[in-house]
């Protein structure tokens, strides 16, 4: 590196002459003094420019052998390097197959040891499994028996149901219950003749307190009516979404609840022996709702029949009324019977200040003669202490010299 810095400095060095050598020959008195300059400095360059070729050539040289040398190293370099690397690679093979190997013996351990207990915890799981599917195959066994019972005792309700006498009872014993638990058994009668002289009979009346005074009684009558045939078609039109069907359905369930309410009109409502109004209970929610559901019909029948529609719900929230107006009606009789009482009280409480005035009167007087006898008393002890004491001693009996 040394010898190409020289190099480049002696080139550097011919260049700077070459620009200065114009102006030394401007400021050249002769031109003879600049011929030769030029001729020396021709011999100079010339000279230099051998010098630098051969310089040039060694150094050249030079570096061949350098790169020769440094290309044998490189060379050398390289094929060691492979020698390494192929040692390296059989080594990382070595130790990869003895790894390979080592963990498919580790699997394969693994394995046997997972296998054994999977096949354990599969027999104990499929033991329990078919157990468990056993048990539940006998509780359906007894399900399915549970069922055959129950349709057979859906089929006999079915029977009790499709007989409207049947029905009418069920309904009978339905209202029973619910008066039953809302009110005391002297708060209505059973089958009773509403209307003076007729022979037709309601199931159920409530006893309300008339007008007559005591003992008066007027009757509300509560007849059940349970039109199974007209609900059902209603709800299997429904179900098979057939709106004209529906509409069917639901007028002929309207014209039956319609009959129903008419006959109970004539039947049972006779005022004043009577409420101005009867009911009419339905002993299922939804055909109560259905009922409700037509337009109009509440007050068709409230209007022209003087019949209100009951359901379950609406039939316990009507007697629990009833219940309290029957409370509040006891209440004011026993308020009237405590006032009739808080009467006679009070003047048996006057004739008593009179006996008790005359009561102080008399322990007055003898009070009063108690005194006086206190007075008479305390005199004749006086009296009778002057007769005991004897001449010539004094009161405590000693001799007066």
């Amino acid at each position: 590196m040394s010898e190409v810095l020289l190099v480049v400095v002696a080139v550097a060095a011919v260049a700077s002459v070459l620009l200065l050598l114009p102006l030394v020959l401007r400021r050249s008195p002769a031109q003879d003094d600049a011929r030769e300059l030029r001729r020396e400095l021709a011999d100079g360059l010339d000279r230099g420019s051998k010098a630098l070729i051969s310089q040039l050539t060694s150094i050249a040289s030079v570096q061949n052998n350098q790169l020769d040398a440094f290309s044998r190293q490189l060379v050398e370099m390289v094929a060691a390097n492979e020698r390494r690397f192929e040692d390296l690679r059989k080594a990382v093979e070595g130790r990869l197959e003895a790894i390979r190997n080592d963990n498919a013996a580790q699997l394969e351990r693994m394995r046997v040891t997972v296998d054994e207990k999977l096949h354990a915890t599969l027999e104990q799981r499929l033991g329990e499994s078919f157990k468990l599917v056993s048990d539940r195959l006998e509780a359906v066994h007894r399900g399915l028996g549970e069922m055959q019972t129950l349709a057979a005792g859906v089929g006999d309700l079915k029977k009790v149901l499709s007989n409207v006498k049947n029905r009418g009872v069920l309904g009978e014993v339905q209202l029973a219950a619910l008066l039953e638990q809302v009110l005391a058994r002297e708060q209505y009668e059973t089958n009773v003749a509403t209307r003076p002289g007729s022979r037709e009979r309601v199931e159920f009346a409530i006893k309300l307190p008339g007008a007559g005074g005591e003992g008066s009684v007027v009757w509300l009558p509560i007849d059940a009516k349970f039109p199974l045939e007209d609900y059902e078609r209603l709800q299997q039109a429904q179900d098979a979404a057939d709106p004209l069907a529906v509409e069917a359905a639901a007028k002929a369930l309207e014209g039956r609840i319609k009959l129903e309410a008419k006959a109970i009109a004539e039947k049972y409502v006779e005022p004043p022996a009577t409420t101005d109004f009867a009911l009419l209970y339905l002993p299922l929610e939804g055909l109560y709702a259905e009922v409700l559901r037509r337009p109009g019909l509440l007050d068709t029948l409230q209007r022209e029949f003087r019949v209100t529609l009951c359901g379950p719900t609406t039939l316990t929230a009507l007697l629990n009324s009833l219940q309290m107006g029957f409370r509040t009606l006891a209440i004011e009789k026993r308020s009237s019977e405590v006032w009739m009482v808080l009467g006679s009280v009070k003047s048996e409480f006057g004739k008593f200040a009179e006996v008790l005035a005359s009561t102080k009167r008399q322990l007055q007087t003898a009070a009063n003669s108690i005194d006086q006898a206190e007075v008479r008393t305390r005199q004749i002890e006086r009296k009778l202490r002057d007769v005991e004491v004897l001449p010539g001693q004094d009161a405590g009996g000693r001799l007066i010299e």
